[in-house]
């Protein structure tokens, strides 16, 4: 085989770990033994590199997205005849089309076809581009049962070019183990990730408010802020005269977060869809008590281990918070269930079955 066998497409990769960035970084160690060449604007080490233009990546916006596309459809074809590539693997539904490129692709949710947005690029990107990137790849990697499920439904994509291949956590960053810090001594329930209208957070908010003003617990979000819907889920908050109680925290690193979730009483995570639901198995890691969604992918990533509701009930949500906040038994009990249930989860196991799938079409 060519040195450059496997193209590894890192363009979309940013620096602050979330979501694709922290699922592909942690699949590098066991690609290694595929011996990929790392297509990328940042420099891995112990990997053969080939760089490409820095303002390609999601934090760029609308632009960097357009560019990558350009360049994905233009450029990457291009470097993979001149590196005699056999085949692109690439963590997210993004590779060229109309090509003669082999390609395997990861995809973790449907989302915008779920949610669908008026005008929106993302919308529309899954409409049109993604149907052709499923068609044409050799084989297609996905986080759960429930979105392969989807991409069967959605896009009439065979099961058989399906693998389902779940996701893992960070076992060092994410521990219930925490002897350096002092616990803290406020009580409060936390949400973890992205300030979206499919996130649940208005219904979650009026949870809370049966909850909040009856005991002395708080809501923290942790996540980036959209400036599409925070400033209304603020207003929420003030409407209910819960100010002192929620707080917007913003993102927050990667070492502080597990912190956090440690001092929680509980992960609250009423999304209404989920392509995985990363936060929840992490929650669980560090022995914090998790409020799930009974719907999508969360059943499967939570098992027995966690309290399942129905997102759209917000007074089943609220007798969750509100059994959590007086309950010491239960939240030992739950914290216990998590912490063996997420035994089974490693990025080792996911990057082995990842190889698994590369290898047989190498």
């Amino acid at each position: 085989m060519s040195e450059h066998s496997l193209l590894v497409n890192l363009s979309a990769l940013i620096k602050k770990p979330t979501g694709i960035s922290v699922y592909a970084r942690n699949l590098l160690p066991e690609l290694q033994t595929l011996e990929p060449t790392i297509i990328s604007s940042q420099p891995f080490s112990r990997f053969n590199h080939h760089s490409i233009p820095f303002n390609l990546t999601p934090e760029y916006g609308f632009k960097g997205h357009v560019r990558r596309l350009w360049w994905l459809q233009n450029s990457l074809p291009k470097l993979y005849q001149q590196l005699g590539s056999r085949l692109i693997f690439s963590p997210l539904p993004e590779a060229p089309i109309y090509s003669n490129c082999r390609v395997i692709v990861t995809v973790h949710d449907l989302i915008p076809l779920r949610f669908p947005r008026l005008l929106s690029p993302l919308t529309n990107y899954f409409r049109y581009f993604v149907p052709q990137i499923l068609r044409q790849a050799v084989h297609i990697i996905c986080d759960s049962d429930s979105t392969a499920l989807d991409l069967e439904n959605f896009y009439q994509i065979s099961r058989s070019k399906i693998t389902t291949i779940p996701l893992a956590y960070d076992q060092e960053n994410f521990t219930c183990q925490d002897p350096l810090t002092k616990p803290s001594e406020e009580r409060y329930f936390i949400y973890i990730g992205r300030q979206d209208a499919y996130k649940n957070l208005e219904r979650l908010i009026d949870a809370f408010s049966c909850v909040g003003h009856k005991t002395d617990t708080q809501l923290w979000f942790v996540g980036p802020q959209d400036r599409r819907y925070t400033p209304n889920l603020m207003a929420q908050v003030k409407a209910l005269k819960l100010v002192n109680r929620v707080r917007f925290l913003d993102y927050v690193t990667y070492t502080e977060l597990p912190h956090l979730l440690r001092g929680a009483l509980a992960l609250t995570f009423p999304s209404l869809w989920e392509g995985f639901g990363l936060p929840a198995l992490e929650a669980m890691a560090c022995g914090t008590p998790v409020i799930a969604s009974n719907l999508s992918s969360l059943p499967e990533v939570v098992g027995d281990a966690a309290i399942l509701i129905d997102p759209y009930n917000v007074d089943e949500l609220a007798d969750a918070m509100g059994m959590l906040a007086k309950d010491n038994q239960l939240r030992e009990e739950l914290s216990g269930k998590g912490i063996e249930h997420v035994k089974s989860f490693s990025w080792q196991k996911t990057g082995r079955q990842t190889v698994d799938v590369i290898n047989r079409f190498l």
